[in-house]
């Protein structure tokens, strides 16, 4: 009905949604369009957590391709997906870079997986990435399990630019080196030092840090320890929850607390909340998803 009324003609405004619309619609016919989502991960609500876009792809595209849809999503990171069997490749892009790890990213990606029933709700989603694979499985509860390589912090030399930076004195500093560069873990007295942080980000450009997590233990009965997380360095000045980073955050407070399992609040404006269980190698980290919206790519 709505080709009929738009090949009869129109003038103005109304001409030119027609032809928009004529487009779309032969786009459709001659072609298959790429999926894209974004979704709030580690949250129940939306417009909370951490978003992330999950592309699905239905043919290989070029590194250069991933890199300027991630730019245009302009999200702290995007996700591809495509089938290989019965495995999903993924890859994560930052606006900047292509990063090895990916938490939140990885668990919006099993949440459309499921959502879309591109695979059965009760079977486990498998990503072939570059850290090996990932597994992702969805309890009775709804939350959504990850599997994830554990992250070993060791004790680093104190870092007087990250210490201006943040204007912080830090009880404990720790490094880990990741294909992106070093990811420092920087544990400070009280929750509300974490909370008032407000970096010096040109300081920061002169450090060689990549990332860096700020925490401490939590005031809360609620949560175990709080966190931030900050990458200038991969282009994300902060990010708002940050599964990858619990990968360290986890086997640290487990030996400082002396329990495995814990709960992390990410005290970014839009907050989040991790469940984490530390299992010597590998850490479980456990969240929900919500998607905000979904749509087509005409390119």
């Amino acid at each position: 009905m709505e080709d009929d009324v738009c090949s009869q003609g129109a003038a103005g405004t109304g001409g030119t949604l027609c032809a928009i619309r004529l487009r779309v619609n032969l786009l459709r016919k001659v072609m298959v369009l790429l999926r894209i989502f974004q979704v709030d991960a580690f949250t129940d609500e939306a417009f909370k957590g951490n978003p992330a876009g999950v592309c699905i792809l239905d043919q290989i595209k070029s590194d250069s391709w991933m890199q300027s849809l991630a730019n245009e999503m302009n999200l702290s990171e995007t996700a591809f997906l495509s089938r290989n069997n019965d495995v999903f490749d993924l890859r994560w892009f930052t606006p900047k870079t292509e990063v090895t790890l990916c938490g939140h990213a990885t668990l919006a990606s099993a949440h459309i997986l499921w959502e879309e029933r591109l695979i059965a709700s009760d079977r486990e989603a498998i990503f072939h990435t570059k850290s090996g694979l990932l597994k992702a499985t969805k309890g009775i509860d709804l939350w959504i399990e990850l599997d994830f390589p554990a992250r070993f912090i060791k004790k680093a030399e104190n870092q007087e630019v990250l210490n201006m930076a943040f204007n912080i004195t830090p009880n404990y500093i720790g490094r880990f080196s990741t294909p992106n560069g070093d990811l420092y873990l920087i544990e400070v007295s009280d929750e509300e030092v974490v909370k008032s942080i407000s970096p010096n980000f040109e300081l920061l450009s002169n450090s060689d840090a990549k990332a860096i997590i700020i925490t401490s233990i939590s005031n809360s009965n609620d949560y175990d320890f709080v966190s931030r997380f900050f990458a200038p360095g991969v282009g994300i000045n902060e990010d708002p929850v940050t599964g990858s980073a619990h990968c360290s955050l986890a086997p640290y407070w487990s030996k400082k607390l002396g329990k495995r399992e814990l709960i992390g609040f990410q005290a970014s404006s839009r907050t989040g909340i991790i469940r984490c269980i530390w299992n010597n190698e590998r850490v479980d980290l456990k969240g929900k998803a919500v998607t905000v919206f979904k749509g087509e790519l005409l390119i």
